[in-house]
């Protein structure tokens, strides 16, 4: 019996302008990878930092992802049933489609897809920012388990697009910015996630087929750096300590930073800048 291959999703024309402009540069390509419960315009402000910096920028969503919040929050049920391995093999869908090798940047489960693109040689440089845990990383503390809890409390969820409310929200991303900040970024950038990647990142250690898998010893890897957040809830220092411990078997660069007193929202909230220069500053040392 002939196995039945789903058809693979179709690029956005806005993908396709961006791959395009890219490739009608000479500069280096930029893929910014988005995170669970966030878009791909999260990082705008980033995109901008690093073409100031000469490279031009990519972001591409998850497959068929809205283009704003709004939409995002009228439709969440588009995000349903996206498991790993399918956003993984959209985000190398785009950056075959690039003429010049990428760096590939990500944020929390966007982190985690940095690390299996480049496990599969497809970067020139990588930085994973509070990546989600693969098979292997060991460490589960309580903070990042009541993190997942908005999804894992219900196994229906597995299959379900899961908004976070603002508490969840509070906790797992903006713990470390003030009151007002936080509910300005909830309103900003918060949209439903689909519940399948938590549950596979959960499962990853009891699963051998994991999709939540890094090719951690692949030599075309290419040059890595982890950012870790100090007071981190999803994505604490200890999870992220072990996925470095992971990748430091491979012959590339390793390495990894610790940013103080910064959460999950890292990326978005009024200090992303320092971030971005910590990521940009390790990136021009490559390309």
């Amino acid at each position: 019996m002939t196995a039945v291959v789903p058809e693979p999703r179709m690029i956005s024309e806005h993908e396709l302008d961006q791959i395009d402009r890219a490739n009608a540069t000479t500069a280096t390509p930029v893929v910014f990878v988005h995170g669970l419960w966030l878009l791909p315009s999260s990082w705008d402000r980033w995109a901008a930092r690093f073409e100031e910096a000469g490279y031009v920028a990519v972001t591409p969503g998850w497959p068929d992802d809205p283009e704003t919040v709004a939409e995002a929050k009228a439709h969440p049920e588009v995000f349903a049933g996206k498991g790993i391995g399918e956003i993984a093999d959209y985000e190398e869908s785009i950056i075959n489609r690039l003429e010049r090798k990428p760096v590939v940047i990500g944020h929390s489960f966007g982190g985690l897809l940095t690390e299996i693109l480049a496990g599969r040689g497809l970067s020139a440089a990588s930085v994973a920012i509070s990546p989600a845990p693969f098979r292997g990383v060991l460490p589960l503390p309580f903070s990042a388990l009541r993190a997942s809890s908005a999804v894992l409390s219900n196994p229906l969820n597995r299959n379900r697009a899961v908004p976070l409310t603002y508490d969840q929200f509070r906790y797992s991303f903006a713990n470390a910015v003030d009151e007002d900040e936080a509910k300005e970024l909830y309103e900003s950038y918060s949209v439903p996630g689909p519940g399948e990647p938590v549950f596979q990142a959960a499962a990853a250690n009891v699963n051998p087929w994991s999709e939540a898998k890094v090719s951690t010893k692949n030599a075309e890897r290419g040059p890595l750096l982890i950012i870790s957040a100090d007071g981190d809830h999803t994505v604490p220092w200890a999870v992220a300590n072990a996925s470095y411990k992971q990748e430091r078997k491979n012959p590339g660069v390793t390495e990894i930073v610790k940013m103080p007193n910064r959460g999950h929202a890292l990326t978005i909230d009024k200090g992303w800048r320092e971030v971005a220069e910590t990521a940009l500053t390790f990136v021009k040392r490559f390309t």
